[in-house]
């Protein structure tokens, strides 16, 4: 039988104190057939990080490897380490139907969009209301030094300049409204006729009916 309906990549972007994460999060309880993309990684695991859970971990020619073949969707090197989404397992769980959420930066959505299942995203990104309240959030969250805040913020602006590359651009301004339109994106989106392989078998079972009755 016909998968009824075929998975989305969700790219979900913002800068650093925007909202991201924790909207990443929230989606992730209203829906728990969503999934987030495991990443691969160069890096050592950490003490109770779990292979093919947590990360796919790999050496540094493994990773290249893959880089080269085409089999990652997107990819980075971060402070001496290579992070990358592997396209094989993302490929199986929209084809069963299952929606992948990626929470990556401008890059990693650019690169996803231009893969070879780039015709299968979604792409949203988060703006803050003011970089005022961007800089507050920040300092609310008491995770960082202010050098390093300071560095977010610089970030930031290059991160903001790339908004008119996403299909939906939302203002997180409030976190339950913005949530709220997420849902409704997701769900609409989900809707699109490219994503509804099983029309195709629909349109040709009502032709033949039609036939039927001549």
């Amino acid at each position: 039988m016909a998968e009824t309906r075929r998975g989305l990549l969700i790219i979900l972007s913002s800068p650093s104190g925007a909202g991201k994460s924790t909207l990443a999060r929230r989606l992730m309880v209203w829906d728990d057939s969503l999934a987030f993309s495991v990443s691969a990684t160069t890096r050592a695991a950490r003490s109770g990080e779990v292979d093919g859970q947590d990360y796919y971990f790999t050496t540094r020619p493994e990773f290249d490897g893959m880089v080269s073949d085409g089999d990652m969707l997107e990819h980075a090197e971060v402070f001496g380490h290579c992070y990358g989404s592997p396209r094989a397992p993302v490929e199986a769980a929209i084809t069963k139907g299952r929606d992948i959420l990626f929470d990556v930066d401008w890059q990693g959505g650019q690169q996803i969009r231009e893969s070879t299942l780039g015709k299968y995203t979604l792409s949203l990104f988060i703006l803050p209301p003011s970089i005022a309240e961007l800089d507050r959030r920040l300092r609310t969250r008491g995770q960082d030094s202010d050098d390093v805040i300071a560095g977010r913020m610089r970030k930031s602006r290059d991160e903001i300049s790339h908004w008119p590359e996403y299909e939906y651009v939302l203002v997180n301004d409030d976190l339950d409204e913005t949530e709220a339109k997420l849902k409704t994106i997701i769900t609409a989106e989900r809707m699109r006729r490219s994503q509804q392989p099983a029309l195709v078998d629909t349109v040709r079972q009502l032709n033949r009916e039609f036939e039927e009755r001549v």
